[in-house]
């Protein structure tokens, strides 16, 4: 379970909104982002898709697992 909730942050939040710097998550521990021209980073994963809104969130998907 700490590893799914690792990837969760307690908030909705848009890809418009992502800005540099440290997110935390659910579990207590932080997530790093970094925003550039080539995209989005979550600590060593890179951000593939964008704003899949749901009824409890919003989703953004990453190419790899995020370890905490």
């Amino acid at each position: 379970m700490a590893v799914l909730t690792y990837h969760v942050v307690p908030a909705k939040v848009l890809a418009a909104d992502v800005k540099s710097g440290p997110a935390p998550t659910v579990n207590g521990k932080t997530l790093t982002l970094k925003v550039d021209a080539d995209g989005v980073m979550v600590n060593n994963a890179k951000v593939i898709a964008t704003d899949l809104v749901g009824s409890n969130g919003v989703i953004h998907v990453v190419d790899t697992v995020i370890l905490p």
